[in-house]
């Protein structure tokens, strides 16, 4: 078996800041056992700390990019939990995901560095895994009534919609809409540091 090299290891300073403020809201939202997968893992360090923290979840990361693909990958080895799932590669917009069920779905920073369209499919597919009942996690920046709820944000996203116009942050009233029309009801958006949401929504 081939094992990825230690050097695969990406290492984002903010996945280290803001990982335990997300656990604390995903202890209060998610159920407290089952699998939980996470969409757009990135590096990978959210994923190890997430599962080291909580030995009940099944945790299956996923990334449609190869260097997150073997970040994860080389995360997961040097955690050697066995709650932790080899990574999915996985592009929110295709057909299948390559897995069949899950009781939660995490996505942190996806929807506003990628096109609209794969915020719909995001949420067209949660709804399609998840179970009733079963939580839809996002985190990130948002816009609220139209307007950017801190300074750094329209700077943000104005560097976004630079590198693509299809980026973006995003309006929260679009998303909540977006969750009403496949079923996913929203139920709170929290607070978080550095100007950025937890926002969860629940499968009627």
């Amino acid at each position: 078996m081939h094992l990825p090299h230690p050097n695969h290891r990406r290492i984002a300073p903010a996945a280290e800041r803001n990982r335990e403020p997300i656990l604390e809201v995903l202890r209060r939202v998610l159920p407290p056992a089952g699998t939980i997968l996470e969409i757009a893992s990135g590096t990978g360090q959210h994923a190890r700390h997430f599962a080291a923290a909580n030995p009940a979840w099944t945790w299956q990361p996923s990334d449609p990019d190869p260097s997150a693909l073997r970040s994860i990958a080389a995360w997961k080895v040097e955690a050697g939990l066995p709650n932790l799932r080899d990574p999915l590669e996985l592009d929110v917009r295709q057909a299948g995901w390559g897995i069949e069920q899950a009781d939660a779905v995490v996505c942190i920073n996806m929807i506003h560095i990628a096109p609209w369209q794969a915020a719909e499919a995001l949420f067209a597919g949660a709804a399609r895994l998840l179970p009733a009942g079963g939580v839809l996690y996002l985190y990130g920046p948002y816009r609220r009534d139209g307007q950017h709820t801190a300074p750094s944000n329209a700077i943000f996203d104005e560097q976004l919609r630079a590198s693509d116009a299809s980026w973006g942050v995003r309006d929260i009233e679009a998303v909540i809409a977006l969750g009403d029309s496949v079923g996913l009801r929203f139920e709170e958006a929290v607070p978080m540091p550095a100007n950025n949401f937890s926002v969860v929504f629940r499968k009627i």
